[in-house]
Parts: C-alpha cells; sequence; structure tokens
C-alpha cells in the first residue's frame, strides 16, 4: 500500500524560501559586519531612449574627462569604457568615508534596436555624457498610403 504524505494546508513554498533567504542575508551581514563586500555598484549610471529617428544614451560621468573615455559600437552593444581619476587625495590620509571611486570602468549596453554605427555623436557637458546613435534607414517607420478602391 503506498504512503501518501499530505502537506499542511497552508504550507507555502514560496514563503518558505523568503524565510531561508533572510536567514541567509542574517548570516552574511553577522559574518561581514553589516556589508556584502561582493556587491559593486554600477557604473556609469545610464539612461536609454530613443525616438523615431535615434537612441540616445545619457550616461553620469562626473569627474571624468572626454579624453578618459573610450565609446565602441558592435552590432546592438555599445561599450562606454575609461577612468576616473580623483584629484587630490593625499596618501597618508585616514578617510572616515570613501563613496567616489577612482580607477578603470566598462560598461557594455545592450540595445534596444539595431543601429548605424557611422552615424554617432557623443558630447560631454557638466558630467553627462550624451551620445546620440542614428537607427538605420530600413528599420525607421514608414507612412503607408492607403489608396481607394
Amino acid at each position: 500500500m503506498p504512503i501518501i504524505i499530505r502537506e499542511p494546508a497552508d504550507w507555502d513554498p514560496f514563503r518558505e524560501l523568503e524565510q531561508l533567504q533572510r536567514q541567509m542575508d542574517r548570516l552574511f551581514r553577522q559574518s561581514f559586519g553589516g556589508r556584502f563586500p561582493w556587491r559593486v555598484g554600477v557604473y556609469p549610471l545610464v539612461n536609454i531612449s530613443e525616438d523615431r529617428d535615434y537612441v540616445y544614451v545619457r550616461a553620469e560621468l562626473p569627474g571624468v574627462k572626454p579624453e578618459n573615455l573610450e565609446i565602441h559600437i558592435r552590432d546592438k552593444n555599445l561599450v562606454i569604457r575609461g577612468e576616473r581619476k580623483i584629484m587630490g587625495e593625499e596618501k597618508d590620509v585616514n578617510f572616515h568615508r570613501r563613496e567616489r571611486e577612482s580607477g578603470f570602468f566598462r560598461r557594455v549596453l545592450t540595445l534596444p534596436t539595431p543601429v548605424n554605427p557611422d552615424n554617432v555623436e557623443a558630447t560631454c557637458k557638466d558630467g553627462i555624457l550624451t551620445i546620440k546613435i542614428a537607427k538605420p534607414e530600413e528599420i525607421k517607420p514608414r507612412q503607408i498610403k492607403v489608396a481607394s478602391a
């Protein structure tokens, strides 16, 4: 005769998983003093938008000089590489808080639509990098005239 095990009617496997996640988070917080050393912020922060003719990428890059930036487009991927140097830091100083990082960065973004890599404009003003990428003619919407019958 087979044995049938019935779960309680109020048992929810997702609630069990959430409880396990909370316990694991608590364990890691206790082990690492409330910080997760492997979590790294995404840099630079970007907004991607589009209109009929262009895709626009705006990236926050405070303190990055245009000559320290490289921008590449391959297929539907946009690569932003560069280096942020923070000037005026002394070597024999103890920091109480250091949230602004310096060094090299690389961000690969998948664009929402195919683009024309031969028609790209990039400007950097007030710490905002604006990249304007043209869409190819073949993907732009076309007006279709309807003839009367």
